[in-house]
């Protein structure tokens, strides 16, 4: 099951261990996957002597992974292969507080304050891209945390339940039984919402102001880029950030970075932040902008958290996210036959009927990409002519289960309380409304500035983007904005990579010159 090469290349993984790890089995050598489940675990435990395989007579199909023979809190219920594959090594190496994804310490503290016992169960598939970052950013809380246990649930595997619990997307979430989020999200977003639901000691955490000489926010090519920048000249940078990567850790791949001939997202991210950390750069991932004040020339940026950071220089790089339609029903059905996801969430949709709203690039992308596994593809553009690029319009035309509507506007999603039933949609040109009979709808209308947090004291567009100069200086002296976030044309990451180190030149140039 594992190559010669990737042997080799766990043996070196493993070769810091420190703990002694068991991989303790409960299953039925009647399974179907049974076999297959214990020649990955054999493999995997073969390539370090801290590893060892326990085996159980169970009448469920998981295991669970001990440390020094006792419950980390992590367990996984199915193979743990593809993408996922990923999660069971760093649940192994977080276990042993060697993994590079474990978070700074005021993070942990918030973990740890978590109040109540916990226990939590992802849905995943194996083909998801987005389901590992769900399960490592949980199993890493389950490790921190001897109050809550996380599992790994392959929906495939366990068909009966996805169909009881009525799941039509994942990730999908569950908190003591009950569904708790669904899609996409991070280690910050998830340990946001566990502390809402379930209360937090992180009163007692201490939340002492931090001083810098810059802060970016966002850690996307523009502020990677930004930090970069900014640190090469000797400043003590700040990158605050919800995740390292930004939106590019959901771009499956990656061939218009000029001298990269292709990468992936996952890829890019992990590289933007290798890079920064080349640098005396002061990561704080995990965080939110709540707010911004202004004290004389200072930049006072306060964080959901509750946490305070103070600079003279504020470079917001903080990106975009996708939008959504606004209309009845969108927000009630998420993850119930609405969809943002299409490489994630289409194969529940296999032989079924689907929308995609959006005539874009990214909405006939999802369009070619789900007439392979649906029966039937149906496109809503709201302007009179698709805006997708040639190329892919003549390789939309040439599937015989896709239809467009053009001039279309979609006012409402219908539903019978459980799932997505149809779309209302209204014709344009005659004003003529009717409703079409759907199974899901894959939402692709484009990105909207994250810019909220800013709004009150900087010049923003209509669309929500903040103004800047040529050098992407905003309305106030020492704030800056790189990247999809600001008015800057085209967003491309090479753009925002470039407007991350102009950003980061002319906060410089205005500081050496005494403009802030």
């Amino acid at each position: 099951m594992l190559d010669a090469s990737l042997k080799e290349q766990l043996q070196s993984i493993f070769a810091s261990l420190e703990a002694s790890y068991t991989f303790d089995v409960y299953a039925s050598p009647q399974h179907e996957s049974y076999a297959q489940l214990l020649e990955l675990l054999e493999e995997t435990a073969a390539c370090s002597s801290h590893i060892q395989l326990h085996v159980n007579d169970g009448t469920d199909f998981c295991f669970k992974l001990l440390k020094d023979g006792k419950d980390t809190g992590v367990s996984f219920r199915g193979i743990p292969n593809g993408h996922e594959f990923t999660s069971l090594l760093l649940a192994l190496l977080n276990s042993d507080g060697k993994g590079k994804n474990l978070p700074d310490e005021f993070t942990v503290e918030r973990i740890k304050a978590l109040s109540g016992t916990i226990k939590l169960s992802t849905y995943v598939s194996l083909t998801c891209t987005n389901c590992p970052d769900v399960v490592q950013a949980l199993n890493i809380i389950a490790i921190l945390n001897p109050n809550i246990s996380h599992s790994m649930v392959d929906g495939a595997l366990f068909e009966a339940e996805t169909k009881e619990l009525k799941i039509q997307a994942v990730p999908a979430v569950f908190a003591d039984g009950e569904l708790f989020h669904i899609g996409r999200g991070d280690l910050g977003e998830l340990l946001a919402k566990l502390e809402a639901k379930y209360g937090s000691q992180n009163e007692k955490i201490e939340k002492a102001e931090q001083e810098f000489d810059v802060v970016v926010v966002g850690g996307g090519p523009a502020g990677s880029a930004a930090a970069v920048y900014s640190a090469r000249k000797g400043l003590k940078v700040a990158v605050l950030a919800e995740r390292i990567g930004g939106q590019v850790k959901e771009t499956l791949g990656i061939e218009n970075l000029i001298s990269v001939p292709h990468t992936t997202g996952e890829t890019l991210a992990s590289d933007l932040k290798r890079h920064m950390q080349d640098y005396p750069i002061a990561l704080f991932e995990h965080r939110s902008v709540e707010s911004l004040e202004l004290d004389g020339k200072d930049k006072v940026i306060h964080c959901t958290t509750g946490e305070r950071f103070r600079s003279q220089a504020l470079i917001i790089a903080t990106g975009a996210k996708w939008r959504r339609l606004n209309v009845p029903g969108e927000a009630e059905y998420i993850g119930r036959g609405v969809a943002f996801c299409p490489h994630c969430d289409g194969p529940f949709y296999k032989g079924k009927h689907v929308a995609v709203i959006g005539g874009g690039n990214s909405g006939i992308e999802a369009a070619i990409d789900l007439a392979g596994i649906c029966s039937k593809v149906s496109v809503f553009e709201f302007m009179e002519e698709l805006k997708a690029d040639r190329v892919l319009q003549e390789k939309l035309a040439s599937l015989p289960n896709v239809e467009v509507f053009l001039n279309t506007q979609s006012t409402e999603v219908v539903g019978n309380g459980e799932k997505v039933v149809g779309l209302r949609r209204k014709d344009r040109a005659t004003g003529e409304e009717r409703e079409v009979a759907l199974d899901g709808i894959f939402v692709q209308i484009g990105l909207a500035a994250n810019s909220e947090a800013f709004r009150t004291l900087l010049n923003v567009n209509r669309a929500g983007e903040i103004e800047i100069d040529t050098c992407g200086r905003t309305s106030v002296p020492g704030i800056y904005a790189a990247g999809d976030v600001s008015t800057v044309a085209y967003k491309q990451i090479i753009i925002s990579m470039g407007e991350g180190a102009k950003a980061a030149l002319a906060a410089f140039d205005d500081r050496i010159r005494g403009a802030i």
